[in-house]
C-alpha cells in the first residue's frame, strides 16, 4: 500500500506533481500554501480533501506518510526537519544555505529508516539514465570535459518575492545551478574540489518591480569546476543566462578521449573520434500534459519519472525494508543536497573574490553571527 502524502506549495512545480502522483497511484490527503485563499484555491482545483496554511496541521494529517515540500528555499529546511522528527518520509527541494542543508542532513541520520531525498528530478531523466550508463560503459573513454549551456527567459515572479534576492535562494544559480551541479557529480561519480564563477544582475528593476526595491539574484552565471583527483580530473564549464526571450534551451555535453555525448534537451546524440556525423542514441520525450511555460521540459519528464521511481520504492520498500535498492536509489540524498549547496556557496564567494575557491563540506554547525556579519559585508561592498 502506497503512503498517503502531503503537499507542501502552490507554485507551478505542485500544480504538475499532484496529477502525477495521483497517476500512479498515491492519495494526495493534504495541501499547504502561504495563504488560506492560495490553498483552498488549489485544493478545489486539484481535488485535494484537506487545505491549510498552517504546516503543522499537514505534518500532523494522520492519512499523511510522505511529505513533498516545493517552497521558497528559506523555509525548506523546517519542514523538512520537523517532518522527519515525527517520522515522515520526505522528498525536499533545495535549502537556502550550507547550514540549512547540513540541519537537514542531521536530521536524515538520526532518522536512517525514514526515505529522505532531494527533489532534483534531472538525475531520473531517461536521457541522462542514458548517458551515466553510456559512460560508464566507455563510450567517450576517460571522461575529460563537461560543458553545459542553460538558456531562457526570466526567472523572476511577477511580483517581488524570494525569486528576487540572493539571500532567500533566488537566482538561476541557486535555482538551476544546484540542479546541474548535482547532474554533473551524478554523471561522472565526482565531486567539485576548486570552482571558479562569475555571477550578474542584469536586470535589477523592471515594470513591477520598482522604486526603492531592485533584484540582487543572479540572471547570468558563468563557473568552472575542476572535479575529482587535484592531478587531474574533470575540467566542467556552465553557463547560464536568463535573459532571453523565449523558450528553454538545455544542453549537456561530455567529451572523453575516445567520444563524446550531448544531451539537448530530452534527446541524446553520441559521436566516437573518427565519426563524422552525430548518432541520434535516444529520441525526444513526449509531455502529454497541459502546458507549463515556467518549468523546462528536461524538468517535467524528470519529475513524472521520479514520481513513478517512488512509487515503485515504496512497493519494493514494503517486501525488503531497503531503500538503497530500490529505483529510487539513484535520486540524490541530503548529504548531495549539502554539497550542492556548499558549491554554490563556493561559487558566490569565487565570484566576490576573483579566485579559485575550495569546496570543503561543512562537517559541524558554523557560528551563525559570523555568517550575518559576512553576508551583510559582502551586500555592503
Amino acid at each position: 500500500m502506497l503512503p498517503g502524502v502531503g503537499v507542501f506549495g502552490t507554485g507551478s512545480t505542485a500544480r504538475v506533481l499532484v496529477p502525477m502522483l495521483k497517476a500512479e497511484g498515491f492519495d494526495v490527503h493534504a495541501l499547504w500554501g502561504r495563504s488560506e485563499e492560495e490553498a483552498c484555491t488549489l485544493a478545489k482545483e486539484l481535488s485535494i480533501p484537506f487545505h491549510t496554511s498552517r504546516s503543522d496541521d499537514v505534518l500532523l494529517h494522520q492519512d499523511v506518510d510522505l511529505v513533498c515540500i516545493y517552497i521558497p528555499p528559506s523555509m525548506t529546511r523546517q519542514i523538512a526537519v520537523k517532518a522527519l522528527g515525527i517520522g515522515k518520509n520526505v522528498v525536499s527541494e533545495k535549502a537556502a544555505t550550507a547550514v540549512d542543508s547540513f540541519q537537514m542532513v542531521n536530521a536524515a541520520r538520526y532518522y536512517p529508516q525514514l526515505l529522505s531525498i532531494m527533489g532534483n528530478t534531472l538525475r531520473f531523466l531517461p536521457t541522462f539514465a542514458a548517458m551515466r550508463q553510456l559512460l560508464m560503459e566507455g563510450y567517450v573513454g576517460e571522461v575529460q570535459v563537461c560543458d553545459v549551456r542553460v538558456y531562457g527567459p526570466s526567472l523572476l515572479d511577477q511580483s517581488y518575492g524570494w525569486t528576487c534576492e540572493d539571500l532567500m535562494g533566488g537566482g538561476g544559480l541557486h535555482t538551476v545551478g544546484s540542479a546541474i551541479i548535482d547532474l554533473l557529480s551524478y554523471l561522472t561519480g565526482t565531486r567539485a574540489q576548486r570552482v571558479h564563477g562569475l555571477l550578474r544582475t542584469f536586470v535589477q528593476q523592471n515594470d513591477t518591480i520598482r522604486g526603492i526595491r531592485r533584484v540582487t539574484s543572479d540572471d547570468f552565471c558563468f563557473f568552472q569546476m575542476l572535479m575529482g583527483p587535484c592531478s587531474g580530473g574533470v575540467c566542467c564549464t556552465v553557463t547560464l543566462n536568463f535573459n532571453m526571450p523565449g523558450s528553454f534551451l538545455h544542453e549537456v555535453m561530455v567529451v572523453g578521449s575516445t567520444g563524446r555525448l550531448v544531451a539537448r534537451g530530452t534527446e541524446l546524440y553520441g559521436q566516437r573520434n573518427g565519426s563524422k556525423r552525430e548518432e541520434l542514441l535516444l529520441g525526444d520525450g513526449s509531455w502529454a500534459g497541459p502546458d507549463v511555460k515556467d518549468i523546462p521540459l528536461p524538468h517535467l519528464l524528470g519529475l513524472g519519472a521520479m514520481v513513478k521511481a517512488l512509487r515503485q520504492s515504496f512497493q519494493a520498500h514494503q517486501e525488503r525494508r531497503l531503500w538503497a535498492r530500490g529505483p529510487v536509489a539513484m535520486a540524490p540524498t541530503f548529504e548531495d543536497g549539502l554539497y550542492v549547496q556548499t558549491v554554490v556557496e563556493a561559487v558566490k564567494r569565487s565570484s566576490f573574490s576573483g579566485e579559485w575557491e575550495c569546496v570543503e563540506i561543512m562537517n559541524k554547525e558554523p557560528d551563525p553571527n559570523h555568517n550575518m556579519c559576512e553576508a551583510l559585508q559582502r551586500n555592503k561592498n
